[in-house]
């Protein structure tokens, strides 16, 4: 370091000026990318029938989509480093709100949701008979031919 901190600010970013941040940067916005994209279509397929989760997924995706795209064109234009800093910030402080501040109610309110159609199922099917149809007596059956 040979010049005070706030002053790397306005420097571009490229493999020269931050050759320890730069390579790590770029990869993992690559990497970041990529599990998203494979994170999105793995629990969507797992989770089809269950709207809140296939809700957050699709947050993070698009929230993805955006956030890692931008950091890697920002590494590859050599913006300056105060943008860079900035959108991983705000990227990194948007996929951790959605994923524990927005969506955590709403998944246990539908595990509460789950947890009562569960109970009331095993209360409705409890008895070994519940689920056969009670036999019509003789003089019903002739009453429905005629």
């Amino acid at each position: 370091m040979t010049l005070p901190p706030w002053e790397y600010l306005f420097i571009p970013f490229n493999g020269h000026e931050f050759h320890d941040l730069f390579n790590a940067t770029w990869i993992a916005s690559l990497v970041g990318l990529v599990v998203v994209l494979v994170l999105y279509n793995v629990r969507i397929r797992q989770l089809r029938r269950h709207g809140p989760y296939l809700e957050l997924y699709e947050w993070l995706l698009w929230t993805g989509l955006i956030f890692f795209p931008l950091l890697f064109i920002e590494a590859l234009f050599a913006f300056e480093f105060w943008t860079v800093l900035i959108t991983i910030v705000i990227g990194c402080g948007v996929l951790l709100w959605i994923r524990f501040v927005r969506f955590p109610p709403l998944l246990e309110a539908y595990e509460k949701q789950l947890a009562k159609a569960r109970y009331l199922s095993l209360k409705k099917f409890a008895h070994p008979e519940a689920t056969i149809r009670p036999r019509a007596s003789a003089r019903a059956s002739r009453r429905r031919r005629r």
